[in-house]
């Protein structure tokens, strides 16, 4: 499945999701998932709810689709049979102030360029660790973002403020490619390194951040920028 997963082009993400899901049917099946019914199914579903979220419920069911159709071969019978109920969350905002804090609280370079630019350019995480060198068109105020969810593409303004940043912020690791080189080996091993910064490493350090200024939030897409000491 994982290799149909990977053929189809579905991100990664997408293959994490689909994959544990199928795993956990199988296990309830006794890896017999040729024939499984809509009793059956209901079940299991009914079952994963007292333990699991309605996402998790979705990834499963769409997990069992994308197994059906495209490692078994077999027309896939649209089952109605999860409804979760609706709602809409407004994400939340900072103030100009709570921005100022957390301004002067991001201590670390590479992670208070990132958050800003994010917050300037209104990016996902992974949108903003993918960045690269060719991305930015400073000619025309724009930039590039790829590999988008869905595998979509789209242009963003570039502000003056993230042009400012951004250049003396590349001139400290002077990465060929990547906007935001991983720096495990230190600031003399970014020019060189091979992947962005670690996802886990960034998130972790937005939660210090918001922490250590007080701020009663939950948005992942709050930034900052300040003076910029070692990377």
């Amino acid at each position: 499945m994982e290799k149909h997963l990977r053929l189809e082009g579905l991100r990664p993400k997408t293959i994490e999701a689909y994959a544990p899901g199928v795993r956990r049917i199988a296990a309830r099946f006794d890896h017999s998932l040729e024939d499984l019914s809509a009793e059956q199914l209901t079940d299991y579903f009914s079952e994963l709810l007292e333990t699991h979220s309605w996402s998790a419920l979705k990834l499963d069911l769409y997990g069992l689709k994308f197994f059906s159709t495209h490692v078994l071969h077999k027309p896939w019978v649209e089952l109605d049979l999860i409804k979760p109920p609706r709602g809409q969350r407004l994400p939340d905002s900072v103030t100009v102030e709570e921005l100022g804090l957390l301004v002067q609280s991001t201590r670390v370079l590479s992670y208070r360029v990132l958050f800003f630019t994010r917050y300037s350019l209104g990016l996902r995480l992974g949108e903003g660790l993918r960045l690269t060198v060719a991305d930015i068109d400073a000619a025309r105020r724009r930039v590039h973002i790829r590999n988008a969810k869905g595998n979509k593409e789209r242009l963003v303004p570039l502000s003056e403020a993230t042009l400012v940043l951004l250049r003396p912020f590349w001139r400290v690791h002077r990465h060929a490619q990547l906007l935001f080189p991983n720096r495990k080996a230190g600031l003399k091993g970014a020019a060189s390194a091979s992947a962005p910064l670690a996802p886990a490493g960034v998130q972790s350090a937005l939660r210090q951040v918001v922490a250590s200024c007080g701020i009663k939030k939950r948005s992942r897409r709050i930034a900052c920028a300040t003076a910029m000491p070692q990377i």
